[in-house]
């Protein structure tokens, strides 16, 4: 088989069906997810231990080779002629390779085309503070914050400056100068990338992914020191996020953390990405605006109050995600069945559709 051209059919079909992945693994057919359900390409043969190397080996330089044999998987984005770009990981499983692949959108949607809240272009034009994007993993976190940033690039003369692993969507500098730094080729690591952010003068920053302690205090320290800061969490709400935030610094540290994030905290988003009945999918959003309820409950650590003051504040522009839920279903866009498997509690969904 020849895998380079085997490589581009698959892609070809993973970008002309509008999947957000392509899987390649041992023992089963090449694999698209589409609106968020795993679909097997049928006309193509189930892949051999031969064929997933090949197929690996053919998207892979020798840096990024040297390092899936040191470290057993490697991260990086891999640009198919000039047609797509995807997110991919290369990784060892029970001895055999096998790649995932996500297809990054050469467009930046806009906020209103994503169809995200649009209290979100107040966040583009903070000239301060500290901004999440959350949510499990491939529900358009990423997309989100590429929005926000790019209508800050089209609006606000500023310096706006990503750390990403790998570099995801590609931006075109209009007011803002834009510097996207990739860990690994643009610097040695992600803690050496996150350190000298505040030697280059920037006003806005993007942390692709706040990983551990150190990281989110470099974002607290930068968002405390006059700039406007975004980054994301694999959290599944607004609650969640503020405790896991403060949970990652020691306890004799957790006072200072909490009233630290107090202080530079202005929203949290929290999203899903609800299949439709008509086909295609629509994000469901939590938001948070952190007024003064929710700093004073940050300081004085009582998190779990969060999510009523969520649920009372609707007039502040705040969002529950049962009510972005139960608005979808209102408006028959997604199923109630649907709408029940992606809430947090889904028995509070019922009795919020019942009232609406």
């Amino acid at each position: 088989m020849d895998y380079k051209q085997k490589l581009s059919e698959l892609l070809l079909t993973a970008a002309r069906q509008n999947a957000s992945d392509l899987h390649l693994a041992v023992g089963r057919r090449p694999t698209l997810r589409i609106d968020g359900a795993l679909i097997s390409l049928q006309k193509d043969p189930i892949l051999t231990p031969e064929d997933t190397q090949g197929l690996a080996l053919a998207l892979l330089t020798p840096v990024l080779k040297e390092r899936l044999t040191k470290y057993g998987d490697v991260d990086f984005t891999y640009a198919f002629e000039d047609k797509a770009r995807f997110r991919t990981n290369v990784y060892f499983q029970r001895g055999f390779l096998a790649v995932a692949l996500r297809l990054i959108p050469a467009q930046i949607r806009t906020i209103d085309e994503l169809r995200l809240p649009p209290l979100l272009h107040e966040f583009g034009k903070l000239s301060q503070g500290f901004v999440l994007v959350v949510g499990p993993a491939g529900q358009g976190k990423s997309t989100t914050l590429a929005a926000i940033l790019d209508e800050i690039n089209h609006k606000r003369m500023d310096h706006i400056i990503t750390v990403e692993d790998p570099i995801e969507y590609l931006f075109v500098q209009d007011k803002s100068i834009i510097s996207q730094r990739e860990v690994s080729t643009d610097s040695p690591d992600f803690h050496r990338a996150l350190r000298s952010l505040l030697r280059q003068d920037p006003d806005v920053l993007m942390i692709g992914e706040m990983r551990d302690r150190e990281s989110i205090s470099t974002a607290m320290t930068a968002a405390e020191t006059g700039h406007l800061v975004f980054s994301t969490l694999h959290t599944n709400s607004a609650a969640q996020t503020i405790d896991r935030i403060v949970d990652s610094f020691p306890a004799e540290q957790q006072d200072q953390a909490a009233s630290q994030l107090a202080a530079t905290i202005v929203g949290i988003i929290s999203q899903r990405l609800v299949p439709k009945i008509d086909g295609g999918r629509v994000p469901a959003c939590e938001l948070m605006i952190a007024n003064s309820a929710i700093r004073n409950l940050i300081r004085e650590k009582k998190f779990f109050q969060i999510d009523l003051v969520i649920e009372t504040s609707l007039q502040e522009g705040m969002i529950t995600l049962n009510r972005s839920l139960a608005e979808l279903v209102k408006r028959r866009e997604v199923a109630l069945e649907t709408a029940e498997m992606y809430s947090l509690n889904p028995s509070e969904l019922r009795l919020l559709l019942e009232r609406i």
